[in-house]
C-alpha cells in the first residue's frame, strides 16, 4: 500500500491543470465520494497494526498535497477573471437596474388613497364609450360644442361610439346599477382631440368624484375638497372656488390652488396669475339623476373631477406636460426616491 501510495504522491505532484474543468476532474477524482482518498481511507481499516502508523502518515500527506494542488491552480484562475484594473471580467456586463413608477401612477395612487380614507370607493369603465354615457345622461345638449370632432375622438360618428373624453360616462353606469348612497372615484385614461403644448394634451388621465345621499350640499363639497388640497399639497395649501359652467352640475364651479411651481409670482403654467386650475365640480344636476332613475326629490349629490398630470405638476414642480409622454429616463429617474 506504501507503494500504492507513493505513486499517487508523484501523480499528484506533477499534475497541472490548463482550464477550471481539468481541475474540477482532478478534485472529484482524489476528494469526491467515490475517490481516490476515500478508498485508500476504507483500506486503512485492514492495514496491519505495525504499519498504521506510515500508512496513516503517507495518507494524510496525499491528502494535503492535493488540497495545495486545488488551491493553487483555483487561485491563478480566479486571478485571470480579473482585469488590470480590479473589474471582474465574469461579472454580467450591464446589471440591472431598478426601475420606478411613472409620477402619474404615483400621483394617481395618493389621490386614491386620499379619498379612500374618507369612504369613496374605487369604479373603472371602459375607453371606448357610446353618445349616452358619455353626453346624453349628464344633461349636454345636441349642438353643445363638446361633440363637435373638433373636441372629441369618433370612432364611428354614426353610430356615436366615441373615445370618452371625461370618466363620468363611469358615474353614470354607477349610478344606473346602484342605489344611494353612492361614494366613488373614477380614476382613467381619457381623450380629447386638442392641440399638445406644455397645457394640455390629447391624452390625459382623471380622477372623478360623486357622492349622491339625502341631503348632500354644496358645504360637504367644500370641506371634501379643502380635505382633498391639504393632503396633496400640505396643510398652508390656499383654494378658491369661482363660479363656473358644466351641464352636468348646477351649480358649478372651478377650483385653483396657490401655483407653487413660481410662488404665486406668475408663470407659463399658471398663465402669470399665481393660480392654477386643477379641476372642476359642482352639485348634480337633478336631470342627470333623473337619467340614471335615481329619484332627484330625494337625493341630492356633489361631483367633481381632476387632471392627475395637472396635480403632478403642482406636487413635484413640472413645468411641462409633455415630459410626461417621452420616457425620458433622466426625467424618470427623479421619482425612485417617490416609491
Amino acid at each position: 500500500m506504501i507503494d500504492k501510495l507513493q505513486n499517487y504522491i508523484k501523480e499528484t505532484e506533477a499534475f497541472i491543470a490548463s482550464t477550471a474543468e481539468e481541475l474540477e476532474n482532478f478534485r472529484i477524482k482524489y476528494l469526491g465520494k467515490k475517490g481516490i482518498l476515500n478508498d485508500l481511507f476504507e483500506d486503512f481499516k485492514n492495514v496491519p497494526r505495525e504499519n498504521k502508523k506510515d500508512v496513516g502518515q503517507k495518507i494524510n500527506e496525499l491528502k494535503n498535497l492535493v488540497q495545495e494542488k486545488i488551491n493553487s491552480f483555483k487561485s491563478s484562475f480566479e486571478e485571470s477573471t480579473t482585469s488590470k484594473s480590479g473589474i471582474d471580467l465574469t461579472a454580467p456586463a450591464d446589471p440591472n437596474k431598478m426601475g420606478t413608477r411613472h409620477p402619474i401612477s404615483l400621483v394617481r395612487n395618493e389621490i386614491i388613497d386620499i379619498f379612500n380614507r374618507i369612504g369613496f370607493t374605487i369604479s373603472e369603465g371602459p375607453e371606448i364609450e357610446d353618445d349616452w354615457h358619455v353626453f346624453s345622461a349628464l344633461n349636454f345638449p345636441e349642438e353643445h360644442p363638446a361633440r363637435d370632432m373638433q373636441d372629441t375622438f369618433f370612432i364611428d360618428d354614426a353610430s356615436k361610439i366615441l373615445l370618452r373624453t371625461h370618466t363620468s360616462s363611469v358615474q353614470v353606469r354607477v349610478m344606473e346599477n346602484s342605489k344611494p348612497p353612492i361614494r366613488t372615484i373614477s380614476p382613467g385614461r381619457v381623450f380629447r382631440n386638442e392641440a399638445i403644448s406644455a397645457r394640455a394634451h390629447c391624452i390625459f388621465h382623471q380622477v372623478e368624484g360623486l357622492y349622491i345621499d339625502e341631503n348632500v350640499s354644496f358645504a360637504d363639497l367644500k370641506q371634501t375638497l379643502m380635505f382633498f388640497a391639504k393632503e396633496m399639497f400640505g396643510e398652508k395649501t390656499q383654494i378658491r372656488l369661482r363660479p363656473s359652467y358644466f351641464p352636468f352640475t348646477e351649480p358649478s364651479a372651478e377650483m385653483d390652488v396657490a401655483c407653487n411651481i413660481c410662488g404665486g409670482k406668475g408663470c407659463n403654467v399658471c398663465k402669470y396669475t399665481g393660480w392654477l386650475e386643477i379641476l372642476g365640480c359642482g352639485m348634480v344636476d337633478p336631470n342627470v339623476l333623473k337619467n340614471c332613475k335615481i329619484d332627484s326629490e330625494k337625493y341630492t349629490g356633489f361631483a367633481f373631477g381632476m387632471g392627475i398630470e395637472r396635480i403632478a405638476m403642482l406636487k413635484y414642480g413640472i413645468n411641462d406636460l409633455r415630459l410626461y409622454f417621452e420616457n425620458d429616463v433622466r426625467f424618470l429617474n427623479q421619482f425612485k426616491s417617490s416609491l
